[in-house]
């Protein structure tokens, strides 16, 4: 099998991932994925494309990780390895789609108006 390459994201956050025939080891921006990401939920995250594909050992991920903050950075993980996935046997798209991997989150932070303090909040009024 050749390498796949394939993009997640999330927020601000931007998933570039490089899968291969492996034993399970991903790298995260030269680290290992359990030091990059130190809480279980976010590793569950980050694992959960393999384990609903039946696929946790069998791949390798390189990872090159940037912006956001770590839980967008996981989430843009967990979309990257499941393309990557799709790529390889199409048949886990159905499995994907039901647990919502297989869509890009579109929430982004809303903007800061100019005339208030931030995107809606408002300065204090005051009538005298």
């Amino acid at each position: 099998m050749d390498i796949i390459n394939t993009l997640g994201r999330r927020k601000t956050a931007v998933a570039r991932i490089y899968l291969k025939d492996g034993s399970g080891i991903i790298t995260v921006n030269g680290r290992d994925f359990k030091n990059y990401f130190p809480t279980p939920i976010l590793q569950f995250k980050v694992n959960e494309p393999f384990e609903i594909t039946n696929n946790l050992g069998k791949f390798d991920v390189k990872v090159n990780l940037d912006g956001g903050g770590i839980r967008g950075q996981a989430e843009a993980l967990a979309l990257a390895i499941s393309r990557a996935l799709c790529k390889i046997n199409e048949e886990y798209r159905p499995a994907l789609k039901a647990k919502g991997l297989m869509m890009r989150d579109p929430r982004m932070v809303e903007r800061k108006k100019y005339g208030l303090k931030k995107a809606r909040k408002r300065f204090q009024f005051s009538k005298r």
